[in-house]
């Protein structure tokens, strides 16, 4: 039996009386394939060869499907589905039903590099088993559909929405979101956080000398600062309203976020942006209050108080500096 006998005695087998189903699949206009109890492909439909650009006789009676959509050998929903291994879902698909089930089909989404093509897409895919009579799994059916432009669109929009319009730093919002992100894992990981509040100074008068735009440039010029400085993954830069900023340092302890902090200072100094609104006709300064804090020790509200306390003292003190609050314990918050 030559190798397409075989492939077409496999779908023959699975199908003996359903010539029309088969044949409807195969020009359905959704790409869809379909497995069998082992894995390999007895349907890929004229759809799935244009989104892929896999062709059916490169993988019918094969389990090379999967290098279809992503350039390692990792299993497709469908593979999950025939392996009985639904419980590894939700660790290889970046969004999954929770309420998917065996009845009713799984339904997940996944960005998929598709080597064939070179185009990276993102899918929704919708998979089932088809049981016989007697409840022995005989196929399952995978079906694709292209998000890409949506999901795109959609990570725009979370983009722009957690974005400071002016100095494109994350916003308030996204920085609280981020700040009980990274406070949950350092309660995991038992590691330090450590906070940044940043003020410049003087802005008020430097806004009614040289007026709004000049003011808003000079905003800018300090959020680049604080982007540049949130070099590291979880580090976070975001302005926390009008001219005060906050800098997220996870994993750092409470010299490092200070020399973090002077290098922030020290860098705003050197723009050298004038500020002729000041009686000695100065330069445009920062002050920074520095708190580094255990996450399972106090709570993320009693780290910003303290932060901004370490602030306070910073300007009150003369500004262009950094205060640093004292270590903090459980005793110091609640």
């Amino acid at each position: 039996m030559t190798e397409k006998d075989r492939r077409g005695a496999t779908v023959d087998h699975l199908h003996p009386d359903h010539n029309f189903a088969v044949n409807l699949m195969k020009h359905l206009v959704v790409p869809t394939f379909v497995l069998d109890a082992e894995c390999r492909v007895i349907i890929w439909n004229r759809a799935c060869e244009r989104l892929t650009g896999v062709r059916a006789e490169e993988v019918v009676g094969t389990r090379r499907h999967r290098l279809a959509f992503y350039d390692e050998d990792r299993p497709t929903l469908a593979d999950l589905i025939a392996m009985d291994a639904t419980d590894r879902i939700d660790t290889l698909y970046a969004d999954y039903d929770v309420r998917s089930n065996n009845d009713h089909g799984f339904h997940a989404e996944n960005w998929c590099v598709m080597p064939r093509v070179r185009t990276r897409q993102y899918l929704h895919i919708d998979a089932g088993p088809i049981f016989d009579s007697d409840g022995r799994l005989l196929s399952v059916v995978e079906t694709l559909r292209d998000m890409t432009v949506q999901k795109e669109a959609q990570a725009e929009l979370e983009h722009l929405a957690s974005r400071d319009p002016l100095t494109g730093l994350a916003n308030r919002r996204r920085f609280e979101e981020h700040l009980g992100y990274e406070w949950r894992r350092g309660q995991r990981t038992a590691q330090p956080l450590s906070m940044l509040m940043i003020d410049v100074d003087h802005f008020k008068q430097f806004n009614d000398t040289y007026g709004h735009p000049q003011g808003d440039a000079c905003l800018r010029s300090v959020a680049a600062v604080l982007a540049s400085a949130a070099a590291r993954t979880g580090d976070l830069a975001s302005r926390y309203g009008g001219e005060e900023f906050v800098l997220v340092l996870p994993g750092t302890t409470r010299n490092g976020a200070q020399v973090v902090a002077e290098r922030i200072r020290a860098a705003v100094a050197a723009l050298r942006i004038p500020n002729k609104a000041l009686e000695h006709a100065g330069m445009l300064t920062v002050s920074i209050g520095v708190a580094t804090g255990d996450p399972g020790a106090l709570t993320q509200e009693r780290l910003v108080a303290l932060a901004d306390t370490a602030l306070y003292g910073a300007k009150h003190g003369g500004r262009n500096q950094v205060v640093c609050a004292p270590d903090t314990d459980p005793a110091g918050g609640g």
